[in-house]
């Protein structure tokens, strides 16, 4: 049996076939990768934090704690990707330029790390704790969180300090405006410092109400006509909720465009 032989094909087509799939096969892997996203974080907003923590840090029985709640952020950037003003109404959402977490997330981790340092105490938020140790609760609303590229990073937050057990609660306001140089390195770290400015407040607020409850323990125990007279009156004593006398906001941060009201 005789079979007859196809033509065969040039060999330059041959080779321009296979240089033309080679290409658009590359062309196609190029067109569905996507630029590397780059991720940014607050990190530590403490004032003058050591570049190098020991590797244990714990307070010891500290005078009181703290509960740091989740923060609150405006709808419109409470997302992963950075957004920036480009205008007084208009913005832009940075699809390569991202937080490591939702803003939300890095405000409270970075609060909380700030304060439990300032203070020399712990952060029991979510955790069980000792009925016999003050706790003083901190929420924050952020109510403003704009990023504008080349000029200043500013936030502007309502919060509060309230003492577990008590009814004293110090309500506060703080807007603060960091100057930012060009890239976005500059914008987050601007962000970064103006968080460490309403932390400082923070603290102090926390130092100011504790200092009231003591005072107001003092008070009580040097008269001796509120002391209870009875061992059902004592316990009666134990739970009624403590009144404390509120401070006044702290006063403004030196350094720093900050307004505290």
């Amino acid at each position: 049996m005789m079979f007859d032989r196809l033509p065969r094909l040039p060999r330059g087509s041959v080779r321009g076939a296979v240089l033309a799939g080679a290409l658009a096969t590359a062309f196609a892997l190029a067109a569905c990768s996507s630029p590397n996203s780059r991720f940014y974080t607050l990190g530590d907003v403490s004032a003058g934090a050591p570049a190098a923590a020991p590797s244990v840090r714990t307070a010891a029985a500290p005078a009181w704690l703290i509960a740091v709640a989740p923060i609150d952020v405006p709808p419109q950037v409470a997302k992963n990707q950075l957004v920036v003003q480009t205008g007084p109404t208009q913005v832009k959402v940075l699809e390569e330029e991202r937080w490591a977490s939702l803003p939300g997330d890095e405000l409270r981790r970075a609060l909380s790390t700030s304060l439990t340092q300032q203070l020399n105490t712990i952060d029991v938020y979510g955790a069980a704790y000792s009925d016999t140790t003050p706790v003083y609760r901190v929420s924050m609303n952020v109510q403003r969180f704009e990023s504008w590229p080349g000029s200043h990073a500013l936030i502007d937050a309502v919060w509060s300090v309230r003492a577990v057990r008590s009814t004293a609660v110090m309500t506060c306001r703080s807007v603060v405006s960091e100057p930012v140089g060009s890239g976005y390195d500059s914008l987050v770290d601007g962000h970064r410092r103006a968080l460490q400015r309403i932390s400082a407040q923070v603290a102090g607020a926390v130092q100011a109400m504790a200092a009231a409850a003591v005072a107001s323990s003092a008070t009580s125990a040097s008269n001796p006509a509120s002391a209870p007279s009875t061992a059902a009156s004592a316990s009666a004593a134990n739970k009624r909720v403590v009144r404390v006398s509120v401070p006044a906001c702290p006063s403004e941060v030196a350094a720093g465009s900050v307004a505290v009201r």
